[in-house]
C-alpha cells in the first residue's frame, strides 16, 4: 500500500512568515498567469500584425464569449479548492483524497457538458454580440474550434486548482511556460507558414491546452502525495460534492453571469465600428495583464484564508488578507504610473502604427480607466480573502450587483438618455470596480472580526 505524505511542492501556511508566504505562493502563480496571458495575447499579436484588424477584432473581442462557459467551471474549480485547502489546512489526508477523486469525476462530465454547449451556443453569443459583417464570421470560426477543444483548457484548469490548494503553484506555473512557447511556435507556423488564419490561432490555442492538460495529469497521477489521483478511487462523494457545490456553485454562477454581461458591454463597444472594436480590444490586453498582479495575490489570499481557518488561526488568516492587500496596492500603483505614462506605446505594440485611430481609443481607454486599478485590487483581494472563508455567496452577490445590475443600469442610462459615446460605455468598466470594492471592504470588515473582538473571545 502507497501512503500518501506531504510533498515539499506542497505549502502549510499555518505557520511561517506571512509575508513571505504569500510571495512564495503568489509569484510562481504571477508568473504563470503572465505566460498564460501571454499566450492569449500572442493570439492577437500575430493576426493584428500578420492578418489584419477584422482578425484582431473578431480574436481579441470574444473574451466575454468563451469567459461565459469557461467561467462558470473556472468558479466552480476555486470552490474545490477551497474545500481541498480547508482539508489540507486540518491535516485531513483522507479528507483531501476524496476532494480531489470527486472533482475529477465532477470535471470528466464537465468536459462533455461544456463542449456541448459552448458550441451550442456559437449562434446566440453572436446575435448578442451583434458584430459588423466583415467580423462576424470570423468569430464564428474561432468559437466553433475553441469549444471543440476546450476539453483540454477545463482539465488543466481543476489540476492546477488541486495543487493550488495544497500551496503548489509552482507547477502549475511550469505547464504554462512549456505550453506558451509551444503555443507561440505553433500560431507563427499556422498563421505565417500555412497561412490558415482565424482559424490556425484557435488551433494553436486548443492544441497547447491539450498539452497543459496532459502534462497537469501526468503530475497529478504520479506524485506520492496527498494529491495524487488514482483511477480507481475517481467517484462522487455526495457529502463532498455538496460541499464543493456549496461554495463553488456561488463563484461558478458570479463568474459566468459576470462575464455575460460583459457580453452586453462588448455589443456597446462593437455599435461604434471596427477602430472602436480593435481600441477596445488593445486595451483590454493590457488590461488583463496589468490585472494579473492583484489576481495572483488574490488566489493566495483564497488558499491562506483556507488554510488557517481550517486549521482555526482566524487572526492570522486577517493578517494574510491585509499583507496580501498591502501588497497589491503598492503594485497597483506603480502600475498605473506606467499606464499613464505609456499608453500610445502599448497600444502600438498590438496594433500597426499606421492605424491611429485604433490607437487614439486603446490609449484613451487605458488613460480613462487605469487609475480606478486601485478599486478593482480591493475587490479582487478582499473577494479572495471571502472565498477562502466560504463566504462564495456574499462574494457572488457583491460582484453580480456591481458587474451585471449596477453596470448595465449604468450603460443603459448613459447610451439611451445622457450621451452614447465610446468614452461613456469604457467607463462602465471601473465604475463597476468602486461599486464593488465598497462592497467587499464591508462585507470582509462584517465577516471577520475585528481585532479587539479575539482578544476577548481568547
Amino acid at each position: 500500500m502507497v501512503i500518501l505524505r506531504r510533498s515539499r511542492t506542497e505549502t502549510d501556511m499555518t505557520t511561517g512568515s506571512i509575508p513571505l508566504l504569500i510571495l512564495g505562493f503568489a509569484i510562481p502563480l504571477l508568473l504563470g498567469n503572465i505566460f498564460q496571458q501571454f499566450y492569449n495575447t500572442v493570439d492577437t499579436w500575430v493576426v493584428g500584425n500578420y492578418v489584419g484588424k477584422q482578425a484582431f477584432s473578431a480574436v481579441g473581442t470574444l473574451g466575454p464569449v468563451t469567459n461565459t462557459i469557461i467561467g462558470f467551471f473556472v468558479g466552480f474549480s476555486s470552490g474545490a479548492g477551497v474545500v481541498i485547502s480547508r482539508q489540507f489546512g486540518a491535516k485531513d489526508n483522507e479528507g483531501v483524497s476524496a476532494a480531489v477523486h470527486t472533482f475529477v469525476a465532477v470535471t470528466l462530465i464537465s468536459c462533455v457538458a461544456m463542449t456541448a454547449i459552448g458550441v451550442g451556443m456559437v449562434p446566440l453569443m453572436l446575435k448578442i454580440l451583434n458584430s459588423p459583417e466583415d467580423v462576424a464570421p470570423l468569430q464564428k470560426l474561432y468559437l466553433t474550434i475553441y469549444f471543440s477543444g476546450v476539453s483540454g483548457l477545463l482539465i488543466y484548469n481543476a489540476g492546477a486548482a488541486i495543487l493550488r490548494a495544497v500551496g503548489n503553484s509552482f507547477f502549475p506555473f511550469l505547464f504554462l511556460v512549456v505550453t506558451t512557447v509551444i503555443n507561440i511556435i505553433l500560431d507563427l507556423v499556422f498563421v505565417l507558414v500555412f497561412k490558415m488564419g482565424t482559424a490556425g490561432v484557435a488551433y494553436a490555442t486548443i492544441i497547447a491546452q491539450a498539452i497543459s492538460a496532459i502534462l497537469v495529469v501526468f503530475v497529478l497521477m504520479t506524485t506520492k502525495s496527498v494529491v495524487k489521483v488514482r483511477i480507481s478511487k475517481i467517484r462522487i462523494e455526495r457529502s463532498i460534492l455538496k460541499e464543493i457545490i456549496t461554495v463553488g456553485l456561488p463563484s461558478a454562477l458570479q463568474m459566468s453571469i459576470t462575464a455575460f454581461s460583459n457580453v452586453f458591454v462588448q455589443s456597446y463597444i462593437n455599435y461604434f465600428g471596427t477602430d472602436v472594436m480593435a481600441g477596445w480590444t488593445a486595451y483590454n490586453k493590457i488590461d488583463q495583464i496589468f490585472f494579473l498582479p492583484m489576481q495572483s495575490l488574490a488566489l493566495a489570499a483564497t488558499t491562506f484564508v483556507g488554510q488557517n481557518l481550517g486549521h482555526n488561526s482566524i487572526k492570522r488568516a486577517r493578517k494574510g488578507a491585509t499583507t496580501a492587500l498591502a501588497m497589491g496596492l503598492i503594485t497597483t500603483a506603480m502600475e498605473i504610473l506606467v499606464v499613464m505614462i505609456s499608453a500610445d506605446s502599448l497600444v502600438r505594440f498590438f496594433v500597426d502604427d499606421n492605424e491611429s485611430r485604433v490607437i487614439y481609443y486603446g490609449a484613451l481607454f487605458l488613460r480613462m480607466n487605469g487609475p480606478f486599478f486601485l478599486a478593482a485590487c480591493v475587490n479582487q483581494i478582499y473577494g479572495g480573502a471571502l472565498r477562502g472563508a466560504s463566504k462564495t455567496a456574499l462574494t457572488m452577490a457583491n460582484m453580480l450587483f456591481s458587474f451585471v445590475l449596477f453596470r448595465q443600469i449604468y450603460l443603459f442610462v448613459m447610451t439611451r438618455f445622457i450621451s452614447n459615446t465610446p468614452i461613456t460605455v469604457g467607463i462602465g468598466y471601473p465604475v463597476g470596480w468602486v461599486m464593488c470594492a465598497i462592497l467587499m471592504l464591508a462585507s470582509y470588515i462584517i465577516v471577520f472580526p475585528k481585532p479587539e473582538a479575539e482578544a476577548q473571545s481568547a
